[in-house]
């Protein structure tokens, strides 16, 4: 995976019904111009959700949406241009659709729109600017977006080095149930960066991003809690509960 921490989002706003939905009737309303209607249209085809599966009627229907300037639509469509799904890739024609849709202020498009930035994708790389958007999608509470700019605040890239940014955004993520964040903040405990040096707190995150079954996450975890001890290590298990019950009440 390149620089960015985390894949592609696609955007299911207004997506509510759609396994429920009507083809015929969508249709019939996408074919009048409801907008709505042919992003959910496409939102059908691209996740297989109540037809079979087809990646170029997905990208069809959302660029009918995209052309009459839905931000979803826009969102979507850069998501398939970047990948190369259902058209043949081309990171330009994703930079335009994700940047009109992250000008309307479409969360999913403002990170993805900063992934590009991180990554060099169809644009010189600029921390700067990618830090810009992962902000703005931050701002509106998306995670991954969240922990991006947490930790370009926790490794000095596209701006000054700040722990105690850092830890804000990381943390947020990772009351949000986020495992990248969750991972760093544990790492953040167990250095000691931005906060008092904490072993146990740092393994009570480390359990929980583990969960999610990521190679790193678990290998780290298994590394601390042979540094720590096994007296140690039972001590952040049952603050790893403590924490999920907390992050429950975050969701």
């Amino acid at each position: 995976m390149k620089r960015g921490a985390f894949p592609w989002w696609l955007t299911f706003a207004l997506a509510a019904g759609v396994a429920q939905a009507d083809e015929s009737r969508l249709i019939r309303e996408a074919l009048h111009g409801d907008m709505e209607a042919q992003f959910k249209l496409g939102l059908m085809y691209a996740t297989g959700d109540g037809v079979s599966r087809n990646s170029a009627e997905a990208a069809k229907w959302y660029r009918m949406a995209a052309d009459q300037g839905l931000a979803e639509a826009e969102s979507n469509l850069g998501l398939m241009y970047i990948t190369g799904d259902g058209v043949p890739q081309n990171y330009f024609e994703a930079l335009k659709w994700y940047r009109l849709a992250a000008e309307q202020g479409n969360a999913t498009a403002q990170f993805n729109l900063g992934q590009m930035y991180s990554n060099g994708d169809g644009v010189p790389r600029d921390d700067a600017e990618a830090l810009k958007w992962y902000r703005k999608a931050a701002d509106q509470g998306f995670a991954p977006a969240q922990t991006n700019l947490g930790v370009m605040y926790r490794t000095g890239e596209g701006t000054a080095k700040n722990p105690a940014e850092a830890l804000k955004w990381i943390r947020k993520a990772a009351e949000h149930g986020h495992p990248g964040a969750q991972f760093n903040l544990g790492v953040m405990y167990a250095n000691g960066e931005g906060v008092p040096k904490d072993m146990i707190e740092g393994l009570a995150w480390m359990n929980i991003a583990a969960a999610s079954g990521n190679d790193l996450y678990v290998q780290n975890r298994d590394l601390l809690e042979r540094r720590i001890g096994i007296e140690a290590t039972l001590t952040a298990q049952k603050r790893s509960r403590e924490l999920l019950k907390e992050i429950s009440g975050h969701k």
